[in-house]
């Protein structure tokens, strides 16, 4: 992953928000990037509950989602980069997370897992 340099600055992520439409991130010069979650179909595809879990990686110049395998640089997102998957690839993915949901067999909906904790978490928080 490269990291973007203001200067003699790294610019890094400082906190994440996911909504059902757009993903926004705080960065450490200062900007807050919005961008449309339909850039991002893992995101898209995701329960609010694996939206929320992500952790910063490179040193706060990435965010990694690890139920969605999905990782997004501040490059990317500044540079006005969405996904680069591809739609085979985002086939495959969605077939195996529904072949995991019918191993589970819960019935239950996702919303009946929630935490009562919701909405937007800085680094401080994790």
């Amino acid at each position: 992953m490269s990291s973007l340099s203001l200067g003699m600055r790294t610019v890094t992520v400082l906190r994440v928000t996911v909504s059902e439409d757009s993903l926004a991130v705080d960065l450490s010069d200062g900007r807050t990037v919005s961008v449309p979650l339909m850039w991002y179909p893992r995101l898209v595809h995701a329960t609010p509950r694996e939206r929320r879990n992500w952790r910063l990686i490179a040193g706060g110049q990435g965010i990694h989602w690890p139920e969605l395998d999905e990782d997004l640089s501040v490059e990317g997102i500044v540079m006005g980069r969405a996904s680069g998957e591809s739609q085979a690839s985002l086939k495959r993915w969605l077939e195996s997370r529904d072949r995991g949901a019918r191993r589970l067999g819960s019935g239950k909906s996702e919303a009946a897992h929630e935490p009562a904790r919701t909405g937007n978490y800085s680094t401080r928080d994790r």
